[in-house]
């Protein structure tokens, strides 16, 4: 039973996917784990670069699948009457909690990429809150470029549009998920990290970068994307079968003066979960068994 109902999910999926969409995802195999009715949450141990000093905190990467609006780029509440206007979407919101001196910090990134469709991720959203105010940034995918709104308490930097024709640093999360083999390599522009954008206020703008692919022991691997003008590299571990678990990732940060700050965050825990059923006092209990 089991069996074929995975089945009908895939002829249910694939009927509705692009025929020439992402040839590198075994449909099979992926409804078997993506469309179970659950998302998978992903528990880490941070050490957070801020200010100088390394804070320790936790990090929650959460992957969904879920459908999507074309037209409005939002998740669809009747996906059977948005028909052809609809697509499947990976999703991850992925937080970072941890605190700076007496005041907390909270950030929140949201990216949605398609499963199916070759194109890139329509919506990305990151947010940044502590005692001091908040900032939000925007990017939605329109014209092969994405248009940015970013919004923050600095008067220098208020509130902004622009336009960026590249994709984005964040949407590589999400694409390793899929499969791996979607992730581009070589020499290339992309955006930055929008949470790095936030902490460092740098220009939010396509950066030239070099991404590679390595293995990493006999059943993981590794990409790194070096940025060859902002001083930023990232490092991503992942198991290297499907699901493509994320196992660690580590940003580093070269400053002016030569030395470098490294964040990193190593996962402790994950659970397949529907949590949003989950959401009475009774159910606290489950953040325990998550570590948090």
């Amino acid at each position: 039973m089991k069996n074929l109902f995975i089945l009908g999910l895939v002829l249910l999926f694939s009927s509705s996917c692009n025929s020439t969409g992402r040839k590198a995802i075994d449909e099979e195999q992926f409804a078997s784990h993506w469309y179970q009715g659950k998302a998978e949450i992903n528990v880490f141990d941070l050490k957070q670069m801020r200010y100088g000093e390394e804070r320790e905190g936790n990090a929650v990467m959460i992957f969904v699948t879920e459908d999507f609006s074309k037209r409005k780029q939002v998740k669809l509440d009747d996906p059977a009457a948005a028909g052809k206007g609809a697509m499947k979407v990976m999703k991850l919101n992925m937080t970072r909690d941890f605190v700076t001196g007496v005041y907390p910090y909270n950030t929140m990134l949201s990216v949605f990429t398609p499963v199916y469709d070759e194109l890139n991720s329509p919506k990305i959203t990151a947010s940044v809150t502590e005692w001091c105010g908040q900032s939000f940034v925007q990017l939605n995918w329109k014209n092969n470029k994405y248009q940015a709104k970013l919004f923050s308490y600095f008067e220098s930097e208020g509130d902004q549009e622009i336009s960026i024709s590249a994709m984005s640093e964040d949407e590589i999360f999400n694409l390793i998920r899929l499969n791996p083999d979607l992730v581009p390599t070589g020499h290339l522009k992309i955006i930055p990290s929008l949470i790095y954008n936030r902490f460092t206020h740098h220009p939010l703008d396509a950066e030239s970068v070099n991404i590679s692919k390595r293995k990493a022991g006999s059943n993981q691997a590794e990409i790194e994307v070096i940025y060859s003008e902002i001083g930023r590299k990232l490092l991503i571990r992942y198991m290297d079968a499907f699901p493509y678990e994320i196992m660690s990732w580590q940003e580093t940060q070269t400053k002016e003066d030569g030395t470098e700050e490294v964040t990193s965050a190593v996962r402790t825990k994950v659970q397949m979960l529907d949590y949003w059923e989950k959401n009475g006092l009774q159910d606290e209990s489950i953040r325990n068994s998550l570590g948090l």
